[in-house]
């Protein structure tokens, strides 16, 4: 019994070892990171599969730095024996993860009665792919697609001046609006929507964007965290969605 409980006593303490060393390599880490912009936002750190190295998620970028904080990789790490970017699955897990806290509520659904495949699409009204893909949302429905639109202003939230954009005062007026789906459709018909203002998650849905790696509208995000596309055919994103796990 006392050899048993001394094997357990040995393992709990190898463990405590290794998280208080994790946990040290993970400041050195974070301090390296830091020292090249101390504003910058991280948002995870982990163990990289490649060894040595830890995996960085900061301000809508990955990079891997080494355990000691001397050397930064910037680039897209690959599996070779899989022939599988480790990378991506990362960021879709990440993507996966972050999205799954934005509510139905602060979304613009369109979507048919049993939709088959679920799309995050980031987008700006203005935006004229995006106004191109809207213009078949019908075709998407029909497709089994439910689109979920969230708010990427292109211009940002605030111009250099400090003031609101043009296009991001638009996009809060279509998610205050008394409907959403009308105004949302009739923007991206070119109509401006009547000035509004409330409690909207424009701001933080585009700071989201950001983080996640959005450059540019329309983006769109499968429910496993896939980027599939930008402007696509309902076909076209059919079989980029049945690719999942593939």
């Amino acid at each position: 019994m006392f050899k048993k409980l001394f094997l357990t006593l040995s393992l709990a303490g190898v463990t405590f070892s290794a998280l208080a060393a994790d946990d040290a390599t993970e400041a050195v880490v974070r301090k390296a990171v830091l020292s090249l912009a101390p504003d910058i936002s991280i948002d995870r750190i982990e163990p990289a599969q490649l060894p040595g190295f830890y995996q960085v998620i900061a301000s809508g970028q990955m990079v891997y730095v080494s355990n000691d904080g001397k050397y930064l990789l910037n680039g897209d790490l690959l599996d070779l024996a899989n022939k599988k970017s480790i990378s991506e699955k990362a960021w879709a897990d990440f993507r996966k993860t972050q999205l799954a806290k934005v509510p139905q509520s602060q979304r613009i659904v369109f979507a048919p009665a049993n939709p088959k495949y679920h799309v995050t699409v980031f987008t700006d009204v203005n935006c004229g792919y995006c106004r191109a893909l809207h213009e078949h949302i019908a075709d998407f429905n029909k497709a089994g697609i439910a689109v979920e639109y969230v708010a990427w202003p292109r211009e940002g939230v605030t111009s250099t001046s400090g003031q609101p954009t043009a296009t991001y005062t638009e996009m809060v007026s279509v998610w205050c609006a008394a409907d959403p789906k009308m105004a949302f459709t009739e923007a991206k018909q070119g109509k401006a929507p009547k000035a509004a203002t409330c409690n909207n998650p424009v701001k933080d849905e585009f700071e989201l964007g950001m983080k996640l790696g959005v450059t540019g509208t329309p983006t769109i995000v499968a429910d496993d965290g896939r980027v599939v596309g930008g402007y696509v055919t309902p076909e076209q994103l059919i079989k980029a969605l049945n690719k999942k796990g593939a």
